[in-house]
C-alpha cells in the first residue's frame, strides 16, 4: 500500500508562508520518520512526498529527503512557473528519478484563471513531455477551469488533490458534485481520496466526509482514485488512524483487486513508482 500524499517540513527553512502559529497542531517540524511512525503500522509500504512551499529550494530539499529515505518513492515538487527558463528548469528537475510531479499552489492564487494564462503553456507542455504528473491543488471555483486545461493539454497527466476541497463543514454540494462528475466523465484524470476530513471543520466524526468521498468513488471509479493521508495537515481535524478506519468503510463494497488499486496500485501507475521492498527509515 502507498500513501500518495504526505508532507514533511522544517519551519526554520522559512518558505512556508501559510504555516503560521494559528495552525497550532501542525506548526512544528515534521520529519519523514514522523510520517512513517504513523503510516507503517497501517501497512503502508511507501509514500509520495508532496511540496508545501512555493520554492524550488524546497523541491531540492524534498528530493534530498527522498534520497535519504527509501520509503519515499516519489516527490511532487514546485517550479517557478513564470520564469523565462521554466521549461529548462522542469527538464532539469525531471532528471532526478524520484521527481514524479509538480504543482502550483492554485488554491492560494487569487485569480482562478491563472492556470489558463498563455505564459504557462511551455511549462505544461514540458511536464507532459517529461512524463510528470500535474497535481491540481484546487478548490471548487477552479473546476470549470480544469476542464479547459484538459482541452488545451490533453496529454498532461493530472490528479485532483483532495477532491478539490469542497466546503464540507458548510454542506457545499453543488456545483461541486456536478462539476466533479463532469471532469470524471470527460477526462482520463485521477482524483485523490485525501484531505476531506480537514474540510469538515474541527473534530469531525470519522464519517463526516463520507457522502463526498463516495461521490468521488462512484464517478472516478476504483481505477482512478488514489488514496492519501495528507498527514500531518490531517491533524487539523483528525489523525491517521480515524481516516484509515473510515477508508476501510468507504472501500468495503469493492473487490480485493479494486481496494488494492485505490490503496496503492493506482498511485504506482499514475506516478510511475518503482517497486518498494519493505523499506525502513
Amino acid at each position: 500500500m502507498i500513501d500518495a500524499h504526505f508532507h514533511s517540513w522544517q519551519l526554520a527553512r522559512g518558505d512556508y508562508g501559510w504555516l503560521t502559529p494559528a495552525l497550532g497542531p501542525i506548526h512544528r517540524d515534521v520529519a519523514v520518520t514522523d510520517w512513517w511512525a504513523e503510516a507503517s503500522p497501517h501497512g503502508m509500504a511507501a509514500g509520495v512526498l508532496v511540496q508545501a512551499a512555493p520554492t524550488e529550494a524546497e523541491t531540492s530539499h524534498l528530493l534530498a529527503l527522498a534520497d535519504a529515505h527509501a520509503q519515499v518513492l516519489g516527490v511532487v515538487g514546485w517550479v517557478d512557473w513564470l520564469a523565462p527558463d521554466a521549461p529548462a528548469r522542469i527538464a532539469a528537475l525531471a532528471r532526478h528519478p524520484k521527481l514524479k510531479g509538480l504543482r502550483p499552489m492554485l488554491q492560494d492564487i487569487a485569480d482562478p484563471d491563472w492556470i489558463l494564462q498563455p505564459a504557462l503553456t511551455p511549462c505544461l507542455r514540458a511536464m507532459a513531455e517529461h512524463g510528470l504528473v500535474f497535481d491540481a491543488l484546487v478548490q471548487p471555483r477552479h473546476l470549470p477551469r480544469l476542464l479547459a486545461l484538459h482541452q488545451r493539454h490533453p496529454a498532461l497527466r493530472v490528479v485532483i488533490d483532495h477532491a478539490a476541497k469542497p466546503d464540507i463543514a458548510h454542506g457545499q454540494w453543488q456545483p461541486w458534485a456536478e462539476e466533479m462528475a463532469r471532469l470524471a466523465r470527460e477526462t482520463p484524470w485521477a482524483c485523490k481520496l485525501s484531505g476531506l476530513l480537514t474540510e469538515c471543520g474541527p473534530a469531525p466524526r470519522p464519517d463526516a466526509a463520507r457522502r463526498w468521498a463516495r461521490h468521488v468513488l462512484d464517478h472516478f471509479g476504483p481505477t482512478r482514485v488514489v488514496w492519501g493521508s495528507d498527514w500531518p495537515v490531517l491533524q487539523l481535524a483528525s489523525d491517521y488512524t480515524p481516516w484509515w478506519q473510515e477508508t476501510q468503510a468507504l472501500l468495503a463494497h469493492l473487490s480485493p483487486d479494486e481496494r488494492a488499486a485505490v490503496l496503492g496500485g493506482n498511485a504506482r501507475r499514475l506516478y510511475q513508482l518503482p517497486p518498494s521492498d519493505n523499506p525502513t527509515p
